[in-house]
């Protein structure tokens, strides 16, 4: 089957988790022996490194659009003056860019196009109804932003708000564009707006299981941690409460806790909160193995945001003992008390904690139940064959 891919960021390397989705189904159907043609969108250059990683998976072309600075500058204006675009589709969106996806479909043909996240679903308005395709929401946006909007500082909600309510819109518009559609969690299923809602299918993410393993040899350099996109706000938000509301309570009956806050393109606020006693914020690291080898304990304490939290796989995965919150466990559907502590607010989080620093035999039940928790039920190969007969549905 002949695949045409469009995503809006290169998927490579597996620093976000639209990279990290993207990259491993294609993986899965590349080597499923299909002839995938991927377009994909970057607002910076693309390493030789990253390029090695992905070219062997498209044999049927790879082709990298750039968005310059001015061309992002000009879709958030035409976002602007079109009544209903939201700002996060006018971001991505480069005529440019629209005519190498129209010159694809000519001179590709693909059996299938598969669009990933509401974001590029503007590239395939003009072919609605005429080519077999499939969109994958991956997250629901505007839910997203409704809770950043209700949280945010008083000046900005009204545009977070308005945006909200454009996503909103648009979400429910696209579905009639596509033939298909794919979500991560019914979590988010539930909130996408639209009457037929229970036709999209979910696909949740996997985990690489010969690759995030157990080290238990290595030395424990911190008692918590927490790592993400540290430039996107719903880990950040999460990184402030963690350390400016949470840590402390722990401090008060566990002296001297400590906690790493690791991952890419941290934002002012979080590089900030290394100036608080017993934090430390890392930035990108060349192996984030390293940092989940070196906790105690993981912490997920999300807030906002949607969708299924690759780093509470990950952790799981290397035999971590973990806490998060219902708004996280609700799409990983893990059993509260069996493969982790979920809990909310700052007291209840901090509790949870401080029972896993202090409690070993807790914590090691804990580690073991859920690292065989994520190998039994989050699958790369099962969860990318879901998508593959979507695919491979044009009718």
């Amino acid at each position: 089957m002949k695949l045409l891919v469009l995503l809006s960021r290169f998927p490579y390397p597996l620093d976000k988790g639209d990279k990290l989705r993207a990259y491993y189904q294609l993986r899965y159907l590349a080597g499923q022996g299909h002839e995938i043609c991927l377009l994909a969108l970057s607002d910076e250059a693309v390493g030789v490194d990253a390029l090695a990683a992905v070219r062997p998976l498209c044999r049927g072309g790879l082709y990298i659009h750039r968005l310059g600075r001015a061309a992002r500058g000009r879709g958030l204006l035409r976002a602007l003056a079109t009544a209903g675009r939201p700002l996060q589709v006018g971001y991505f969106y480069d005529p440019a860019a629209q005519r190498l996806v129209d010159k694809l479909l000519v001179e590709f043909r693909p059996d299938h196009v598969y669009c990933q996240l509401i974001r590029m679903a503007e590239y395939l308005r003009p072919h609605a109804g005429r080519v077999p395709a499939t969109l994958d929401y991956m997250d629901v946006f505007s839910a997203g932003m409704a809770r950043r909007a209700a949280t945010a500082p008083a000046w900005q909600r009204p545009v977070l708000a308005l945006e909200a309510s454009r996503l909103a819109a648009y979400e429910a518009a696209a579905f009639a564009w596509f033939r298909h559609h794919t979500i991560i969690s019914d979590q988010d299923r539930q909130l996408i707006p639209h009457s037929e809602k229970k036709r999209i299918s979910i696909v949740p993410n996997g985990i690489a299981l010969d690759y995030f393993q157990p080290q238990p040899l290595a030395p424990k350099t911190h008692d918590l941690l927490f790592c993400g996109n540290m430039g996107y706000h719903p880990n950040v938000d999460a990184a402030c409460f963690l350390a400016e509301e949470i840590l402390p309570l722990v401090q008060q009956r566990y002296p001297g806790a400590t906690l790493l806050i690791a991952g890419t393109t941290p934002a002012p606020r979080v590089q900030a909160l290394a100036r608080r006693p017993g934090v430390a914020v890392s930035g990108w690291l060349p192996d984030i193995r390293t940092a989940y080898a070196g906790a105690r304990v993981f912490v997920a304490p999300m807030r906002v945001g949607t969708g299924l939290q690759n780093k509470l796989l990950e952790a799981m995965a290397m035999h971590l003992p973990c806490v998060t919150t219902p708004l996280a466990n609700n799409a990983l559907r893990g059993a509260p008390g069996r493969h982790l502590l979920v809990a909310e607010g700052a007291p209840a989080l901090a509790a949870a904690l401080l029972d896993l620093l202090t409690d070993e035999a807790l914590a090691a039940r804990l580690a073991a139940a859920g690292r065989t928790f994520v190998a039994e039920t989050y699958d790369w190969a099962a969860s990318t064959a879901r998508l593959e007969n979507l695919l491979r549905d044009n009718c």
